[in-house]
């Protein structure tokens, strides 16, 4: 997890119209989180997982990263079953996302995305040890690509494809593990851990 100083506040005002769900869920559901979903994880973590923003009823009602839903449920299974997560913890891994809280549909308008790339800028600057990235879909993948001094024209989105941008680190991008990519078969099973394989190949300590 990052430091409370590095994550938004409960009551972030910075997206009306994150806002406003926020507030009618807070009515609706009072019971949820209803509020900036923090980083989850290792603060010592060689990998980190960048995902698109809170689900409305995984992560925006847990409070928990990628906790909740189909998309949480693929992740940590599949983070399981390569020794990076233990009884649903993230180990050497750290999980953010490129907007933390939850937007109408799904899919935030740029100047959410942009609102909320200084919160994900600073917590991966706050990683002594992060060296491989992950960004899970292509809003993941273009503020990535941005915290981390690369250029989105040379760095274009594709699933499995790598990226070393100025910082040094290693991105690798995957198609985002959604309900609606697992149930398509656009992101399967075999798709989705192998992003993982190479990321261990590439960066796990005890595999270099």
């Amino acid at each position: 997890m990052s430091p409370p100083s590095l994550e938004p506040p409960r009551d972030c005002p910075l997206c009306p119209r994150l806002v406003a769900v926020r507030e009618a869920l807070r009515a609706e559901q009072p019971d949820w989180w209803n509020a900036p979903v923090p980083a989850l994880g290792d603060p010592e973590a060689w990998l980190v997982v960048i995902g698109l923003a809170p689900g409305r009823t995984g992560a925006n009602r847990t409070g928990r990263a990628f906790t909740g839903d189909a998309s949480g449920d693929l992740l940590f299974a599949t983070l399981a079953r390569l020794g990076l997560a233990e009884d649903g913890e993230p180990r050497g891994v750290l999980i953010l996302n490129a907007v933390k809280c939850l937007p109408p549909g799904n899919k935030p308008v740029p100047a959410e995305i942009h609102n909320c790339r200084p919160f994900l800028a600073n917590q991966i600057a706050a990683l002594p040890n992060a060296r491989v990235f992950v960004a899970l879909g292509e809003i993941a993948h273009q503020s990535a690509v941005k915290v981390l001094g690369g250029k989105l024209p040379k760095c274009r989105f594709a699933h499995l494809a790598e990226h070393r941008p100025p910082s040094g680190a290693v991105l690798i991008d995957s198609y985002h593990c959604s309900r609606l990519n697992q149930n398509t078969g656009r992101l399967t099973h075999e798709m989705f851990e192998a992003v993982f394989e190479r990321a261990i190949a590439l960066g796990k300590p005890e595999a270099r």
